[in-house]
């Protein structure tokens, strides 16, 4: 492969990616209006922000203070990792930060959803949960560098020797208790829209869905394969994709 080819494979990879990350932050957008809890990676950041609402954390956006919470786990791989730590991961911080600016424009786009009855929250958060998992999917496809909430139990992991699943369970646990702790430090009592019924189905089914969208993405596979052109760019792609 050429250096051009290279730098094409790399921006196009990357592409990808951000498409992905779209995906993933409009699924956790959905899951925090659905007002029956958010996603795991959204529970903290979305303590912090309702705190902020009421003067009791800096007024932060969701979005910077899921930045904030990714570079922390960032921060923590280098802190498990020590010498192991290989310096291209520092690139999760700008992945984290690009995720935390999507989650803050999705927010903004379906700002006028608004759930009411139960069946309509239910709705939003199956909807958030499955465009979750399909952006995580894709993520996961794009095999670039690994979300700070995928690197930090991969970091513990290859410290400790513990098989991975078992190790980003514990993590995902430790984040929910953390923002139950939290949601009695700011508001003295259990704040079931931040962690509820739709924060349990999160944890299961998600992972559930991502297992079960990766046996269906055979295009996404070759979509990466793919090398954007200038001229035959939508025919050759749309071709490239739908071949026989």
């Amino acid at each position: 492969m050429t250096r051009k080819d290279k730098i094409i494979s790399f921006v196009w990879q990357h592409v990808l990616l951000f498409i992905a990350l779209y995906i993933m932050t409009l699924g956790i957008s959905l899951c925090v209006k659905s007002m029956l809890g958010a996603s795991v990676i959204s529970v903290l950041p979305y303590a912090f922000y309702d705190a902020g609402t009421d003067g009791l954390t800096p007024a932060l956006t969701i979005g910077q203070y899921t930045f904030i919470m990714n570079a922390l786990l960032v921060v923590g791989q280098v802190g498990v990792l020590r010498r192991q730590f290989n310096p291209v991961q520092l690139f999760q911080l700008l992945v984290g930060f690009v995720f935390g600016m999507l989650i803050d424009l999705n927010m903004h786009i379906i700002s006028w959803l608004q759930p009411t009855a139960f069946f309509e929250k239910a709705i939003a958060q199956f909807a958030g949960c499955t465009i979750l998992a399909i952006g995580v999917a894709l993520e996961v496809r794009c095999g670039s560098v690994t979300m700070p909430g995928e690197g930090f139990p991969v970091a513990i992991s290859k410290v400790t020797g513990i098989e991975f699943p078992k190790i980003k369970i514990a993590v995902d646990i430790s984040l929910v208790l953390l923002g139950i702790i939290f949601c009695y430090i700011f508001f003295g009592k259990w704040q079931w829209h931040i962690i509820g019924v739709g924060t349990l189905f999160a944890m299961y089914y998600v992972g559930w869905a991502v297992r079960i969208t990766s046996h269906h993405l055979k295009w996404f596979d070759r979509l990466l394969r793919y090398r954007p052109g200038f001229r035959r760019y939508i025919y050759g792609l749309a071709r490239y994709i739908y071949r026989k």
